[in-house]
Parts: C-alpha cells; sequence; structure tokens
C-alpha cells in the first residue's frame, strides 16, 4: 500500500483577531454542547473550515486537541504528527469550551425540550447546508 508524504507541520498565526476568533469557536462549542448535549467537534471543525478558512483535516486535529482533557488524547497525538494539529489554538478553544458549556447549560435549562428540539435542527440544517454548498 502506498503512503502519501507527511504534510509539513502547519501552525495557525496567532494574531489577537485569531485568538479571538478562535476563544468565540470554543465558547459557541460549549454553548452548544452544553444546551444539546453535542461533542465540541461538531460546533468547532465546521467554524474553523468555514469561518477561518482551514482546511477539514486540520481543523479536525485542531479540535481534537482542544478536546483533549475531556477526550481524544490518542486520537490528537495522531493528528499532531501528521502535521494536523495546532497545539497552541486547541488550546485557546478549550478555555471557550469550558466557560461556553456552563452557560449552554445554564440557557437550555428554562427552554422546552421541544423548542431545543427545533433549534437543534435548524442549527443542524444550516451547517449541513453550508458544507454542501461552500465552494
Amino acid at each position: 500500500m502506498d503512503q502519501q508524504p507527511k504534510e509539513q507541520k502547519r501552525v495557525i498565526t496567532l494574531s489577537v483577531g485569531m485568538i479571538i476568533n478562535l476563544l468565540l469557536i470554543g465558547l459557541v462549542a460549549g454553548v452548544a454542547g452544553g444546551m444539546f448535549g453535542i461533542g465540541g467537534g461538531a460546533i468547532m471543525v465546521p467554524a474553523m473550515v468555514l469561518l477561518l478558512a482551514l482546511d477539514q483535516k486540520f481543523a479536525t486535529g485542531t479540535s481534537i486537541g482542544a478536546q483533549i482533557l475531556p477526550v481524544g488524547l490518542l486520537g490528537a497525538f495522531v493528528y499532531y504528527k501528521e502535521g494536523n494539529l495546532d497545539w497552541r489554538a486547541s488550546i485557546i478553544i478549550a478555555l471557550g469550551l469550558l466557560v461556553g458549556t456552563y452557560f449552554g447549560a445554564k440557557i437550555a435549562a428554562p427552554i422546552s425540550s421541544a423548542t431545543m428540539k427545533k433549534f437543534y435542527g435548524a442549527f443542524l440544517f444550516i451547517i449541513g447546508a453550508r458544507y454542501l454548498f461552500m465552494k
């Protein structure tokens, strides 16, 4: 079986704007996780691909790195070895997750299950449509 050559290790330039974007992605992922009980990667990966123009594999690796404390240590290690994970960005997103999950749960508490189901369905539809029709 032929192996593809490893890509060079990539890193994200951590400007103030990028740090803010990464924190916001983590925060939104945490809120959605707290509200809907979904994994943060379902939010972080599309956000990094669609908003930060990262490629899918790099976004996936970085998302797994952000979740290192709760999950994914071995998966993150594989992505890191292949050059598809930026630890610094992963840690910044994790900080947003920490805060966002708490607020997501607080926001969801007074909302009915039926309304939450509609919010979640709309969220999945919007993300799916963006993925299907993005260039």
